[in-house]
Order: structure tokens, then C-alpha cells, then sequence
């Protein structure tokens, strides 16, 4: 008993602390800033001592915050333990956010589960705004995802989407009745952290390395680094009451950090053998190739060379950390939400299979230079994006200094979160908008219309080039090659969403996958 009642005194005196420190603060705020307490904040429900609204967070967090807009309008302010947060639920006053204040909402909040998991947030996604962040984009934007870079990656990709086509074929033809039971995340994930591995780090897979043709879902790689992101997605998110009361901290009742650190070093260890190996490969390679012919580690380990203090060792796994976490995790949860979407609407399906025979043809894979062309195809990455945007709340902003939006008054330290899927389904933009409708996005009739699945401003993403040709590959290839059908003959796939800094689904989605009988003599080929 009596740890347990040392445990009981420890939490009751942070309490009473707490409280004592949060009185004070607010007399000294009324003292000493007696203009700022006429300011207007925005719009808040009633909180609760110590914890805020955190019990207003419900899972997935952009349904709840999309409740609370319901009532409160689209800014309002929330108090989530230490700190303060400010909601936007507008496409008017997220431009206004990104645009007039984008400076001001350029910085990133400090999390501790995210300070763990980007080795003190000195990733691109996750660094403070500055010259440091600056010289971090320069490198992604310039050196790892220009235009040239990503036209030079899309064969790599198509490789990779080819020997995935390959493996469903031959799964199909030898399951009874020529249709092989799928389940998709686990094939995507595959693709995407293969073409990731060979061009970021110029690695195959040990499957590729070994054996090609052996029709397994998931190579080890791609199964190691699943189990990290399968551990660390749903720790990493704005709902994380972890990040917000420090006592959670202090105690980790629920073995968050022990989860975390366990997730990041094995992440960490498999990041660290494709920089050795690629830092092996320079050191015994004489030619000097040029930088479009390197990795994107060997492009970084290069300009170490010349700068070893600004290109350490923890920037370039830093770097690779985002870029391997980013891509394959939301790539593949991306196309999972197109292909849920098509089986629920088979219509679709069958006109963008028309779209690709009219032309592609059936006698050879589509490939890189015919996604551009497929508009049908581009308007189901579109509609997709818009109903299921990767980050549904984006990666959180905080302002630097303060600022009004939409009239109120948004103190400097306040987190920004933008909820992106209330946005692209107002029905003030968007008739039926929580209808799947591609045709919505032809002749450029949804032109004006905001659309924020890779953000908006300074922070906006830049790997948008490289993640919507993928999904063009990934997505199109499957199109063009099976024929797809529910699992037992369900008339609807369940589209139930999971919780997590991204937004996956609450079960995998599994498909019967089968040939089309028109692909079967360039199958064959594969």
C-alpha cells in the first residue's frame, strides 16, 4: 500500500501545485499586461481545472474538433493542459493563417513524444523556423526532391510498382478460382519503402537481393519499418494528452515514452545501416559520379564532406527519418483510401479502366509519362485527397508572436491547428460533399476551391511531387491490371477511420484481387 499511497500524494500535491501556479500566473498577466486581457480571444468551450479541454478530444481528433466548430464556429480556442491552442475550420481564415500570417504560424510547437521520435526536432517537418529550417529545405527542395531528382526516381518507382503487379499475378494464379484475398496496406507500404530504400539510399531489399519472384506481402525491411510506424502514428497526434499534462510525463503510467524509445531506436538502427552502406559504397567508389547520379545519402554524405559541421551525422538520419516516414507511411495510406473508394464504387473503377485501355492499351504497364495524361485517374487522386487527406489536421503550427485571426486576438506560443478534413468537406465549397464524386475535379470545375492535403505556405510540404506520382503509378497500375471485388461479396467496404497523426483506417483493407483477362499476356511477361 504504500507506494501506491506515495504514488496518490505526489499526484495530489503536482495538483495543488499547479493550481497555485496557475493563479499567480494569471494575477501577474492581469498586472502586468492589463491591454492584452481586453484582447479578444476567439470563441471557447468551459474547461476544467488543470486538464483544460482535453476531454473534449475524442478520437479521431478532426471529428471531435469538428463538433466543437459545429458549435462554437470555425475559430475557437481550446486550453489542452500547459497549453494554448487555436482551431481553424475555414478555408477563409486558413488563407488568411497562410498567407497574411504565414511568418508569424511558420514555427512548429515543441512535443515531447515528437522531440523523441525527431531527434529533438531537427527534422524538416519538425524543426523550429529559421536558419537552420532554411537551410534544411534548401537541401530537400534543391538536392533531394527537385524536378530533375524526382524525373530521375521515376524509374526506380515504376520498377518497384512492376515487381508488385508481378507478385498479385502470380498470387492470383495460384489461388482457387484466380482471385488472391489481398490485403492492400501491407502491399503498398511494400512498394513505397522499396522505391524509398533505392533511392534515398540505393538498397534493395533483402527479397530483391535474394529471391524477386517469391510472392510474399512484405519484405523484412518493409516489415521491420512497419512495426515502428504501426507504433509510433498513433502516439504522434494533436489528441496525445501525453504531450500536453506533464504529470503523464513524469510517471509514464501507460509506457508511452518506453513504447516510443523502443519504436525510434529500431528505427534508428535500420536507417543507420543504409547510411553505413552507403558511406562504405562512396568511400570504394573511385569515379566521382555526379550528384543525379547519387543516392540522396550520398548526396548529403558529399556535402558533409565539404561542411561536416552544418551536415552531421544526426541531420542526414534526421533527413532520412522524414523523407522514409513521410513517404511510405502516407503514400501507401493514401492509395489504401483510393482503392476503398473504388470498391465501394465500382462505376469508377470501370471508367478509369477505360480511360487507361483508351491510352495506355493492355500490351504494356502504364508507366511515369502517361500518369499526366490519365485525367480521369488524376481526378480520383484529387477527390481521394479531398475526403481523406493525409494529415486530417495538419502537422501543428504556433505563432511567434501575436497576431488576429478572423477579428480575434491569438497570443504569441499558441498552437494552430488547421482541421483540413472539415475544410474540404464544407458544404459551402462543395455540393454532396461527403459524396465520392471524381467528376467533380474534371474541366477544372473545382478550380478556387482550397485544397490543403499537403499544407500551405512555408511549411507546405515539398515531397507533394513525388507523393502524387507514386500514387499516380501505384494507383494506376492496379486499375489497369485486376479486377477488384469485395471480400465475401459485402456490398460496401467498411470506411471507419483510425486515430493517428495521419489518418488510417480502423481495419486494414483486404480485396479479391484477380487478373484482368484483356493484362493477362503482358502478366505473363512479368
Amino acid at each position: 500500500m504504500e507506494p501506491a499511497a506515495a504514488y496518490y500524494a505526489a499526484i495530489l500535491s503536482f495538483l495543488f501545485l499547479f493550481s497555485i501556479h496557475r493563479l499567480l500566473g494569471r494575477r501577474r498577466h492581469k498586472i502586468n499586461g492589463k491591454n492584452k486581457t481586453t484582447q479578444k480571444l476567439p470563441p471557447s468551450p468551459l474547461a476544467i481545472p488543470i486538464i483544460g479541454h482535453l476531454h473534449l478530444l475524442g478520437k479521431p481528433i478532426h471529428a471531435a474538433l469538428a463538433r466543437l466548430a459545429d458549435r462554437y464556429g470555425p475559430v475557437f480556442f481550446l486550453r489542452l493542459g500547459s497549453r494554448a491552442a487555436v482551431v481553424v475550420s475555414s478555408a477563409a481564415l486558413a488563407r488568411e493563417c497562410f498567407t497574411e500570417h504565414d511568418v508569424c504560424f511558420a514555427n512548429r510547437p515543441r512535443f515531447p513524444s515528437l522531440l523523441l521520435v525527431s531527434y529533438g526536432a531537427t527534422t524538416l517537418p519538425t524543426s523550429s523556423y529559421g536558419s537552420y529550417w532554411r537551410n534544411l529545405r534548401r537541401v530537400a527542395t534543391v538536392q533531394l526532391l527537385s524536378a530533375n531528382r524526382v524525373s530521375c526516381m521515376l524509374p526506380v518507382i515504376s520498377g518497384e510498382v512492376r515487381a508488385m503487379a508481378r507478385r498479385m499475378y502470380r498470387a492470383a494464379a495460384a489461388a482457387p478460382g484466380g482471385a488472391a484475398r489481398i490485403e492492400l496496406k501491407r502491399r503498398l507500404f511494400e512498394v513505397s519503402l522499396s522505391a524509398l530504400m533505392e533511392t534515398i539510399g540505393r538498397t534493395k531489399t533483402s527479397r530483391a537481393d535474394s529471391d524477386a519472384d517469391t510472392d510474399t506481402d512484405m519484405s523484412p525491411e518493409a516489415r521491420e519499418f512497419k512495426e515502428c510506424m504501426d507504433v509510433l502514428m498513433p502516439l504522434l497526434g494533436a489528441a496525445n494528452t501525453w504531450d500536453y499534462v506533464p504529470m503523464l510525463r513524469w510517471f509514464d503510467v501507460f509506457g508511452v515514452r518506453k513504447k516510443i524509445m523502443a519504436a525510434v531506436g529500431a528505427k534508428d538502427a535500420f536507417l543507420q545501416r543504409l547510411i553505413d552502406a552507403e558511406r562504405r559504397c562512396m568511400d570504394d567508389d573511385d569515379s566521382g559520379s555526379d550528384s543525379q547520379n547519387k543516392s540522396m545519402i550520398g548526396v548529403l554524405l558529399s556535402l558533409q564532406k565539404s561542411e561536416p559541421k552544418v551536415y552531421t551525422d544526426t541531420m542526414i538520419m534526421a533527413h532520412c527519418s522524414s523523407m522514409f516516414s513521410g513517404g511510405a507511411e502516407t503514400t501507401a495510406t493514401t492509395a489504401e483510401w483510393a482503392m476503398s473508394l473504388l470498391l465501394n464504387h465500382p462505376n469508377v473503377l470501370k471508367k478509369a479502366q477505360a480511360e487507361i485501355d483508351a491510352c495506355v492499351g493492355t500490351s504494356r504497364l502504364l508507366g511515369a509519362d502517361d500518369v499526366p495524361r490519365l485525367a480521369y485517374l488524376q481526378c480520383i487522386l484529387s477527390e481521394t485527397l479531398r475526403l481523406y487527406p493525409v494529415v486530417p489536421t495538419l502537422i501543428p503550427h504556433e505563432s511567434t508572436e501575436d497576431c488576429t485571426v478572423g477579428g480575434h486576438h491569438v497570443p504569441a506560443g499558441t498552437m494552430l491547428l488547421v482541421n483540413v478534413y472539415v475544410i474540404h468537406r464544407d458544404p459551402a465549397a462543395w455540393k454532396d460533399p461527403a459524396a465520392f464524386r471524381p467528376e467533380r475535379f474534371e474541366d477544372g470545375s473545382a478550380e478556387g476551391r482550397l485544397l490543403l492535403p499537403f499544407g500551405m505556405g512555408r511549411r507546405r510540404c515539398p515531397g507533394d511531387t513525388l507523393a502524387l506520382q507514386t500514387l499516380g503509378l501505384v494507383l494506376g497500375t492496379l486499375i489497369q491490371c485486376f479486377d477488384w471485388d469485395t471480400v465475401g461479396g459485402v456490398d460496401k467496404v467498411d470506411m471507419a477511420e483510425g486515430v493517428g497523426i495521419t489518418l488510417p483506417r480502423v481495419v486494414p483493407l483486404e480485396a479479391m484481387c484477380k487478373p484482368r483477362q484483356d493484362m493477362l499476356p503482358m502478366l505473363q511477361e512479368l
